[in-house]
């Protein structure tokens, strides 16, 4: 590349290299999602459709950047885990994490239609992110489990709410008076009472959603949702938080 006059003005860049030997995650959040949710009539407390919309939007990050090894989402979140080693953009934050925001926003538009076919989209959607580095295994796992723990609270809370609200007819301002004190327990009760047990609820929106790179023979694999030559996406909605997962799948964790 030709050299100028004017190309002291790198000098002003930030140093922003990822520490080695640190697993990545980059956690992208839907901005101002509630209002979008509002505006385009999501169904209360879960909308399958959009929760099937952002499944879709992580796996074609993953298939697009081949140094993530698992992803974990719940509502309007979805978090990626970049190999250990990984050397995408020789470690640099900001291309690493404006790369995946853009790739899940763009997907997020352009797979609109495929999940919301007779909706039209009102405004832009967009995602921001921030990106954490962990130095251990147990860090990762814990950070993973943290995410998981806060779907469960967060889904326990807002079917107990939204059962409230529509199966007993009360206003939004009772409905948050009634539980708003209440333990898991208690939430559990009020369903109850409703009809409603909430382990009957599906894992999808109790557990999160989970997508692995799983390796598989050449011979299996499956062209359209392959990654490359040996492994395939893998969507499951499991526990993570205990260690059975990590016990079947322990390549996951290895930087082997």
């Amino acid at each position: 590349m030709a050299k100028s006059a004017y190309e002291y003005v790198k000098e002003f860049e930030s140093s922003d290299v990822i520490t080695p030997n640190v697993w990545i995650v980059v956690r992208i959040d839907g901005k101002c999602f509630h209002k979008f949710a509002d505006t385009h009539h999501f169904k209360k407390p879960n909308d399958l459709c959009c929760l099937d919309l952002m499944n879709k939007c992580a796996s074609n990050v993953m298939q697009e950047i081949h140094d993530i090894i698992l992803a974990y989402g719940q509502s309007d979140e979805y978090s990626f885990v970049f190999e250990r080693n990984t050397r995408l953009y020789k470690r640099r934050l900001m291309k690493i994490l404006t790369h995946v925001c853009s790739l899940f926003s763009v997907s997020f538009a352009v797979h609109w239609n495929d999940f919301f076919p007779d909706v039209r989209m009102k405004g832009l959607p967009s995602f921001d992110g921030r990106i954490v580095t962990y130095p251990t295994n147990k860090n990762l796992r814990d950070y993973l489990s943290w995410r998981q723990t806060d779907c469960h609270i967060n889904n326990l809370y807002n079917t107990t709410f939204w059962n409230l609200v529509q199966l007993e007819g009360v206003s939004r301002k009772e409905a948050e008076e009634r539980i708003r004190h209440t333990i898991s327990s208690g939430k559990h009760e009020i369903l109850f009472q409703l009809g409603v047990n909430y382990n009957n609820e599906p894992e999808q929106f109790r557990k999160g959603t989970l997508i692995v790179k799983e390796k598989i023979n050449k011979k299996q694999v499956i062209v359209e949702n392959s990654v490359n030559i040996n492994t395939r996406l893998c969507l499951t909605f499991t526990d993570i938080i205990g260690d059975s997962f990590w016990e079947k799948n322990p390549y996951i964790l290895s930087t082997d």
